[in-house]
């Protein structure tokens, strides 16, 4: 994770909860008074963002000292900690909520990647995710899915080409599409195109392309497709994929399963931070 991103990202997310101060444990407590706390599982599942709670407490007070007890990617049983700090109670409170709001998110996209590898059950295909994020989290959800065991598929519109049924429609066919793609980009970007059908599938193969997706195909589908797909030409299949499926789509032989549900309608993992005084 690029550590410079993650601290302006905080910044922000901070000056939309803080503003001008925290105006409430600023008036309660003492600069000087110092605490402990203690981010704890509330349920079990897989933990990420141990950097969110470095970086986030490293803004407000360079003297916070975080104590790890667990690493992003690793399980957690409900009632263990997480991690520990300890620093004065103003700054411990004030990041309390901006930290847990994205700790709880990215360990819940974390786990419930794990879960869709677990249930994928295959040495071959692997799970990915998509562009459905949140804005201005991208980065720390893509993140939370390689924690889980996950892949990341490409990051925006900037790192490489995906030719959707829009671009199809509008330039006319999948070989004008790439043609047109070919004469303004540079040898060094990949291009995918998506497709709905084996006639489809047959010309993004003659295009010469470098993946190919299968959007919205059940698995006999994708089976079939991929009898037209020569190895070297990487295979995806996407879209309406439920937990459920992952175990027939596992046995395919498609080399990704992308998955917009492990960012766009992830449960939060419920984790908690409990604070005493020193």
């Amino acid at each position: 994770m690029n550590r410079i991103k993650l601290r302006k990202l905080i910044e922000q997310f901070y000056l939309e909860d803080i503003g001008d101060r925290d105006i409430t444990s600023s008036s309660i407590f003492p600069e000087t008074q110092r605490g402990v706390g203690s981010f704890i599982a509330k349920e079990a599942g897989i933990v990420c963002g141990l950097p969110v709670i470095q970086e986030a407490y490293r803004i407000l007070d360079d003297n916070i000292r975080v104590t790890a007890y667990k690493g992003d990617g690793q399980s957690i049983e409900q009632g263990e900690t997480i991690a520990e700090v300890e620093g004065p109670v103003t700054h411990l409170l004030t990041g309390e909520r901006v930290i847990l709001n994205l700790l709880q998110r990215m360990s819940g996209i974390a786990t419930i990647t794990q879960k869709s590898v677990s249930l994928l059950n295959s040495d071959h295909t692997r799970i990915c995710d998509t562009r459905k994020t949140t804005p201005g989290l991208r980065m720390l959800e893509k993140y939370a899915v390689v924690c889980g065991g996950g892949s990341n598929h490409r990051y925006g519109l900037y790192d490489a080409v995906m030719i959707k049924d829009n671009h199809i429609a509008f330039s006319g066919s999948i070989s004008k599409a790439v043609e047109s793609v070919r004469e303004n980009t540079g040898h060094m970007v990949k291009i995918e195109v998506e497709t709905e059908t084996i006639d489809q599938v047959r010309e993004a193969v003659e295009a010469g392309v470098d993946i190919i997706m299968f959007d919205n195909r059940k698995p006999e589908e994708v089976r079939e497709f991929l009898g037209q797909v020569p190895s070297h030409i990487v295979t995806e299949a996407s879209g309406g994929i439920t937990l459920s499926d992952l175990p027939e789509y596992g046995n395919t032989g498609v080399d990704f399963v992308s998955l917009g549900f492990l960012t766009h309608s992830v449960k939060s993992l419920d984790i908690s931070l409990n604070v005493l005084a020193k």
